[in-house]
């Protein structure tokens, strides 16, 4: 095989791996909800599409993705070690912009027969985050625009959220805190935004 035709087909390889938006990669300047959509026209489309279907704000799921993933399609959990150098796999089974994990995943699939979905592909996961959000409305009343304790529920689960597991979690309810902030901050971003017009 020529040099010229191996650099073709590792370059269409390369240009199809793609997952939604990305490939991976975080946008520059996460603090900024304008510059996020300016570099990812895809994100908006995905966000205002979720908000239609199942009324969760954008910013609402903006603010969320960033505490979940930092806006990395193919985010995971952390590894854990044993003695402190064996890899003895991830933290929980959460994967992608939503950092949905796999029995939630496998619920949201079932429920809404989209058996092409993946977790890396920004609109599957916008759309998984707000029939997450809408149940969460609808089981304990939390509110599409409530940014912190819709956080704190899709954090704890639902059940959790009920027996308010996250109380005993000092750091939870700072890191739920700063997730209804950057909603605000996102919110009043948006609204003089080019990109989300």
């Amino acid at each position: 095989m020529s040099k010229w035709l191996r650099a073709m087909v590792i370059l269409l390889l390369a240009a199809s791996c793609g997952g939604g938006g990305g490939s991976g990669k975080a946008p520059r300047n996460l603090d900024n909800a304008c510059s996020i959509l300016e570099q990812r026209p895809t994100y908006y489309r995905a966000f205002r599409a979720a908000e239609r279907k199942w009324g969760v704000p954008v910013h609402v799921q903006m603010a969320t993705i960033y505490q979940e993933s930092k806006f990395k399609s193919d985010a995971r959990t952390p590894l854990r070690y044993s003695l402190g150098v064996i890899p003895m796999g991830r933290q929980s089974s959460a994967f992608g912009y939503s950092q949905a994990l796999d029995g939630t995943w496998k619920e949201y699939l079932a429920a809404t027969g989209k058996r092409n979905a993946r977790r890396d592909n920004i609109r599957d996961a916008t759309d998984f985050m707000g029939w997450y959000m809408s149940l969460t409305n609808k089981q304990l009343g939390i509110s599409l625009h409530d940014a912190r304790n819709q956080y704190l529920a899709y954090h704890e689960g639902r059940t959790g959220y009920r027996r308010g597991t996250y109380n005993n979690k000092a750091w939870l309810l700072r890191v739920s805190s700063e997730v209804g902030q950057r909603a605000v901050t996102y919110d009043i971003q948006l609204r003089n935004c080019r990109a989300a017009r």
